[in-house]
């Protein structure tokens, strides 16, 4: 195993300071596809200054650096190609500021045998000068690093009921979606470059995982919960992935304070978000 668990687990990485204004709000709003129609109240409260409101997602952005260091950290000796987001798991303490400046401190908390492949697990937290906003959980999924006889780790997620759901939304991607979402700081060619893609398997670049589940969280947000304060918690697994253009079908369920959620694509009714669910706040 080229992981060294001695090294990695509990390493605590470099505080990260991330300022940022309306504008870069909005545009995180907009790499999500807000804005359609443009002239619609719910839209211009993500895309508009004036009663401006910011998803609880937009906390996603603030530990990128962290996520960067995670990789080359001491003890994280391996192929990075071999890395896939696993799960995405956020808290929100309170709602994000529409501008400001965050701190992001994190550490490398857990290291799991999958057998077949490491579960790495970044656990973060986001405080400004007045306290916590958001705590996150960050799962790298690294193929090929298993087999070193740890433990497999506590399940995760909650799978979908055996049920019809209680709501299924439909969102439309934008062709040119995974472009602008990369003017948030993921610069990964893996979603604009077709032949890096294509190296790495797919016929085309594919949008970021990220912002799928930005996508899914202001779907539910949107037509389900009615406001970005009711999102306590937030966690999905990766299942797959999307192609920019195509439609993100979502099915909820309501299971007392939560919302159990599944995604696919519509075109391919390929799995897209699995074990995933919302934790309402009232």
């Amino acid at each position: 195993m080229s992981i060294d668990l001695t090294k990695a687990l509990g390493a605590e990485l470099t505080p990260a300071d991330y300022t940022y204004t309306t504008d870069d709000v909005i545009l995180y709003h907009l790499a999500l596809g807000a804005g359609v129609p443009p002239t619609a109240r719910t839209e211009l409260a993500y895309t508009y200054e004036d009663g401006l409101v910011t998803l609880p997602t937009f906390g996603v952005l603030p530990p990128l650096d962290l996520v960067v260091e995670m990789i080359g950290a001491p003890g994280m000796a391996f192929d990075p190609t071999m890395l896939l987001h696993g799960e995405q798991d956020i808290t929100a303490h309170r709602p994000f500021p529409t501008s400001g400046t965050v701190r992001t401190t994190g550490r490398i908390a857990e290291i799991w045998d999958k057998g077949k492949a490491a579960l790495v697990v970044l656990t973060t937290e986001t405080s400004d000068a007045d306290g916590p906003i958001m705590s996150s959980r960050i799962s790298a999924f690294i193929r090929g690093e298993g087999g070193f006889g740890g433990e497999r780790g506590p399940t995760t997620g909650l799978p979908a009921p055996q049920r019809e759901p209680d709501h299924v939304l439909r969102t439309r991607t934008l062709p040119q979606q995974a472009l602008i979402y990369r003017l948030t700081g993921d610069k990964n060619p893996l979603h604009a470059d077709p032949g890096f893609a294509a190296r790495a398997g797919f016929d085309r670049p594919i949008l970021h995982g990220l912002c799928t589940y930005g996508v899914v969280c202001r779907a539910v947000v949107d037509e389900v919960l009615g406001s970005v304060d009711r999102v306590g918690r937030y966690m999905v697994r990766f299942a797959g992935s999307v192609f920019p253009g195509e439609t993100v079908v979502t099915n909820v369920w309501r299971e007392g304070g939560r919302l159990l959620l599944s995604a696919t694509t519509e075109e391919r009714g390929a799995p897209v978000l699995s074990n995933s669910f919302i934790t309402v706040r009232d």
